[in-house]
């Protein structure tokens, strides 16, 4: 009886975070289309079947993605108002965009109508936290700290999708940081 490597099985210390980091790597390389589980498995160097331990389906991928997704913008958003800057809504707001331009296939999968919120429980929560502590910076009672928190996030996210689509043009010298934080709060350039 044999008891060398070769016939020993195939360990992974953490196989589905290291999926997940594989997966956000192709994503922001080849875009959601070039996420499949059985190249997925290929990169990190399992059997094709070993992804189906931790995603069911591709879909469950993805959403694995997006929740990931929701998590690193809260906590960046968390980060923002720990350090207690003097206008929190603005530096919130310049982080929306800043995150979404640093992670443009990531965000457009966390928002991507593909993926309905309604039907998958874990990415609701993960978004519902973010908007949490959207809504949080805002204030307002019940009602109007909804509405607040709507148009904050409606103004930021038109922001960061015309930015995306490359629907607003630096001009020559134009920097990108400057530019959105002088949007998000409502002020001239410097020039």
């Amino acid at each position: 009886m044999s008891t060398s490597r070769a016939n020993a099985p195939y360990h992974h210390g953490n196989l589905r975070n290291a999926l997940l980091d594989a997966a956000l790597v192709i994503l922001e390389r080849e875009g959601e289309a070039g996420l499949g589980l059985r190249d997925l498995a290929r990169a990190v160097g399992v059997s094709p079947a070993a992804p189906y331990r931790h995603f069911d389906s591709r879909a469950a991928l993805l959403e694995a993605l997006a929740v990931t997704g929701f998590q690193r913008f809260t906590r960046a958003m968390d980060e923002v108002a720990a350090s207690g800057p003097a206008d929190l809504a603005s530096a919130m707001g310049k982080t929306y965009v800043l995150f979404a331009l640093q992670n443009r296939a990531l965000f457009r999968l966390m928002f991507s109508p593909q993926l309905r919120r309604d039907h998958r429980p874990g990415l609701r929560m993960a978004s519902d936290a973010a908007f949490a502590t959207l809504r949080h910076v805002i204030g307002g009672d019940l009602k109007e700290g909804r509405v607040a928190a709507l148009a904050a996030w409606a103004r930021v996210h038109g922001l960061a999708v015309l930015l995306l689509d490359g629907q607003i043009a630096l001009q020559a010298g134009e920097d990108i940081e400057a530019l959105v934080t002088a949007i998000v709060e409502n002020r001239p350039v410097a020039p």
